[in-house]
């Protein structure tokens, strides 16, 4: 496992911490007044997908870890276990749910994903950072009703909730931020 600094820490990044994989989200530099520079790491257990955050000294070493990623399309769900076909080979492999995580909220089929490998073994399932997708329920829109930032829940082809505009009406399809679960836009179509 390669080893670095403290200094080499970056979102994206995944450290052995604990004896456990985590991603880092963000890194910040510290420099207190008179007292020693740290560094404030915010990351995702890969394996519980608990946040935590930790204090870094400054010049501390770090295991980092490889993580190979690669291009897969999402098929279908059996029982405990979801589907993926790898879009250069066309060979399929199974990824346990839990592994999944959050972005189970919207996943359908054939949406194309980024599988995170450690050693051969998946770790986890990565998302665009915007997908669009079809809402299937919503209370419909009030005519002349334009408050300005007022939200409305709505279902998605996915099966998740999350809180759109009062002008999104069942059958819009809309573009959704799956690090946030929140609404962008209305996707036009032709």
């Amino acid at each position: 496992m390669p080893m670095g600094t403290t200094s080499d820490l970056r979102p994206g990044a995944v450290i052995n911490f604990n004896g456990e994989l985590h991603l880092v989200l963000e890194s910040e530099h510290r420099t207190p007044g008179n007292l020693r520079a740290f560094y404030q790491v915010k990351m995702r257990n890969m394996k519980t997908g608990r946040l935590s955050e930790y204090r870094f000294r400054s010049g501390e070493t770090i295991e980092f870890v490889y993580v190979e990623r690669k291009d897969y399309q999402y098929l279908y769900r059996d029982g405990d276990n979801l589907y993926f076909m790898d879009t250069d080979t066309y060979e399929q492999i199974p990824i346990e749910l839990q592994l999944v995580g959050d972005a189970l909220d919207f996943l359908i089929e054939n949406q194309e994903v980024q599988i995170a490998f450690v050693n051969g073994q998946p770790i986890g399932v990565e998302l665009p950072a915007h997908v669009n997708l079809r809402v299937v329920h919503t209370e419909p829109g009030v005519r002349g009703d334009t408050a300005t930032n007022v939200m409305k829940p709505a279902v998605l082809e996915s099966g998740a909730t999350i809180q759109v505009p009062l002008f999104i009406n069942e059958g819009d399809l809309i573009r959704v931020d799956t690090r946030t679960h929140e609404y962008v836009e209305r996707v036009k179509e032709n």
